[in-house]
């Protein structure tokens, strides 16, 4: 299937921090968490990200776990407290060190693309406690005063 037709059959939002969304689950059930307060104990959705797109650097307060679904390898790339990038590619091809399934960890700063010559990638997202715009904080180019080795990346992927 194109990317029109995913997101028209599983009709897909746009997302604040760019791509395409919907939420698929929601627990029910919640708890009360010192750090957050009361969150779902988990959520998921399916995101789809274009070329011509990118997923600014944000983090959340939970960790979230990456699952490939369609489409070409996306890039995920990580920034830690201590300024430690890292990057891994979500998709199929695991001969290549692709992971079908990836974990960022909770208060990580993130972003993703798709990989070179690819049109899109479908992925879901879980995550646990379940996400919370209250958790959500998206970055802009200021972030690279924080992070100045990694200020070329941050400024590409902030809008």
């Amino acid at each position: 299937m194109t990317k029109t037709e995913w997101v028209n059959q599983l009709q897909l939002m746009p997302h604040p921090e760019g791509g395409f969304y919907k939420e698929t689950y929601r627990s029910k059930l919640k708890l009360k968490v010192e750090a957050l307060g009361e969150r779902n104990l988990s959520t998921g959705i399916y995101f789809l990200l274009e070329k011509e797109n990118f997923s600014a650097f944000h983090r959340i307060k939970s960790d979230e776990m990456w699952h490939f679904y369609a489409g070409g390898a996306l890039v995920l790339h990580m920034i830690d407290e201590e300024g430690n990038y890292a990057k891994q590619l979500i998709g199929a091809n695991i001969q290549q060190g692709e992971k079908l399934q990836f974990v960022v960890p909770a208060g990580v700063w993130f972003a993703t693309e798709v990989d070179q010559g690819v049109d899109f990638a479908l992925v879901g997202c879980t995550v646990a406690f379940g996400f919370d715009f209250e958790d959500f904080e998206l970055a802009d180019a200021s972030l690279s005063k924080k992070f100045p080795l990694h200020k070329k990346i941050i400024q590409r992927l902030t809008r």
